[in-house]
């Protein structure tokens, strides 16, 4: 299979230099499109699908799609590549959630990992247990979705991985190479923390199994490396027993400082037995906040009651934590627990709001809301979101020049998350940059681009250049995190000085034809297939 698809890819260069044009879709299909059990498509819906992403502004047309029936063909593709005389691009895709193209690879290859609900072309493993783990753990597919892995895992011994992002629909390589993170990583650290072993493909064709023992460089530089090092092809994921409910809550805040300072004071119970599982927030206009909390968390039986809030104009702050249990029978020890967690926070009165679910809906909770918009043609529209790492000393600051400054009481377009992290549980030795605190921030503004709303595409990455500007001037020591910086200077400057040394040679060691996942921008690209 290997040597067939390495036969054809010469095929094709030996076409191109001869006549010294690019190569049309329909000479690469009469080359031959399948390979093996991989399937190399020029169909002109496989080249649409890759040529976008969830981002929805940019678009970058590859020359085919490549359909890999395990991690051999992926190598086999890269190594043909690798070994070519000419540069072909190659990058790998997962489920297609990038917002700034970082998957697309114009007129190169894209690597599909998943295929929707046919996301893993082999058949699943079985969760282990390790006596020398002293826990579970799980090898899925690179490009298999969360959400797959989950409904695998419980059904097989009842299991669930530890970490979470928000939305589950995303693959397990597309997070991994960038950190995965949730309301629970002030606890387990980010998904990148929460993984035993990987295997990849360097930029150089070679399939390499790796762990903090076997080739730890590989290992922790491609966790967080941004899909530069090799395409993630299997991961040893961790496992924990799942709890069966959770009990979900929410507050109000008005001052941003006993805000901050409660959520700090929660994740500071990490290591101690009395603490929520998953701690996170929001930022909201207290205008039409009913309304949108009605439709987001509680049902008709169940109605918010915000009387108290009836002064309050302008940016309100909302804490969401939730605490796992497992039997209707341990409800009352779950109240206790929860009173007494809540008795020392400074949340506004009567404002603490409930509701209790299965654990799979409230992992699952984003995908609710996805069909929801879906339905009213509100979700395939441009998401031009930023994320960033915002150091807790500097928090006040951003508030009062972002929240309260560029953005006034104009919180609409989308969620905006800000929720602190413990930099101990993320280990310094992966790719992944944070700022040089142990407690910091994320500050995520995920706003859509509506058909018709005040907010265009224009005004949000407008808004967004505002907001880095002010960083910037002031001094915030932010970080951005599935970072897009445009040049390599602020690639660079992203990363520090030493561990963008780092980053390079490593870079130059795995990769050192610059091939894969030349959308990040990050290192200068090949030339392209049609380049003389």
């Amino acid at each position: 299979m290997a040597r067939c698809l390495v036969f054809m890819v010469f095929q094709i260069y030996c076409l191109i230099s001869t006549v010294g044009l690019p190569l049309e879709p329909a000479e690469l299909l009469q080359l031959g499109g399948d390979v093996g059990s991989g399937r190399l498509s020029t169909d002109p819906a496989d080249v649409l699908e890759a040529s976008r992403d969830f981002g929805g502004f940019t678009r970058g047309e590859p020359l085919a799609v490549y359909h890999p029936s395990g991690a051999g063909d992926v190598a086999a593709l890269v190594r043909a590549a690798y070994g070519s005389a000419r540069d072909i691009r190659v990058s790998a895709r997962g489920h297609g959630h990038s917002i700034s193209g970082q998957a697309q690879v114009p007129g190169g290859v894209v690597v599909a990992m998943s295929r929707g609900g046919k996301s893993q072309p082999q058949a699943r493993a079985l969760p282990v247990y390790s006596p020398e783990l002293g826990g579970h753990y799980v090898d899925v597919w690179g490009g298999e979705l969360w959400i797959d892995v989950l409904n695998w895992t419980l059904s097989h011994g009842g299991l669930a991985p530890r970490s979470w992002t928000d939305y589950l629909y995303l693959s397990v390589g597309g997070t991994l190479s960038n950190a995965g993170i949730s309301g629970q990583a002030f606890h387990h650290g980010p998904q990148i923390s929460n993984v035993y072993e990987l295997d990849v493909v360097t930029g150089k064709g070679e399939a390499v199994t790796c762990s903090e023992a076997k080739n730890p460089e590989l290992f922790f530089g491609a966790l967080g490396g941004l899909g530069q090092l090799g395409i993630i092809t299997r991961a040893r994921i961790a496992l924990e027993p799942a709890p069966r409910k959770v009990r979900w809550i929410r507050a109000l805040y008005s001052n941003f400082t006993e805000f901050t300072a409660d959520q700090e004071r929660l994740i500071s119970q990490s290591q101690h037995g009395r603490r929520f599982d998953y701690v996170e927030g929001f930022v909201v206009a207290a205008e039409g906040l009913i309304n949108n909390w009605r439709s987001s968390f509680f049902s008709p039986q169940n109605p918010v009651k915000l009387s108290s809030l009836k002064h309050h104009t302008g940016v309100l702050y909302c804490l969401e934590v939730t605490k796992n249990y497992d039997h209707d029978s341990t409800a009352g020890t779950v109240d206790q627990e929860v009173d007494a967690l809540l008795g020392d926070l400074n949340f506004l009165p009567g404002t603490v709001f409930t509701t209790d679910l299965p654990y799979v809906d409230f992992l699952d909770r984003v995908h609710t809301a996805e069909l929801k918009l879906r339905g009213k043609g509100m979700w395939e529209v441009p998401h031009p979101w930023l994320n960033l790492f915002v150091p807790a000393s500097r928090i006040a600051d951003f508030d009062r020049g972002v929240f309260r400054g560029i953005l006034g009481s104009r919180t609409s377009g989308g969620p905006i998350l800000i929720y602190p992290m413990n930099k101990h549980k993320w280990d310094p030795r992966s790719s992944v940059v944070t700022p040089d605190e142990e407690v910091f921030y994320l500050v995520a503004f995920l706003r859509s681009a509506l058909p018709g709303a005040p907010e265009s595409l224009e005004a949000l990455a407008r808004q967004n250049r505002q907001i880095l500007d002010f960083c910037d001037d002031a001094g915030i020591g932010a970080k951005q995190y599935l970072p897009n910086h445009k040049s390599q200077p602020d690639w660079a400057a992203h990363f520090g000085e030493k561990r963008w040394a780092r980053f390079a040679g490593l870079k130059a060691q795995f990769d050192p034809r610059a091939m894969l996942a030349t959308g990040q921008g990050i290192f200068p690209p090949p030339p392209l297939l049609s380049d003389s």
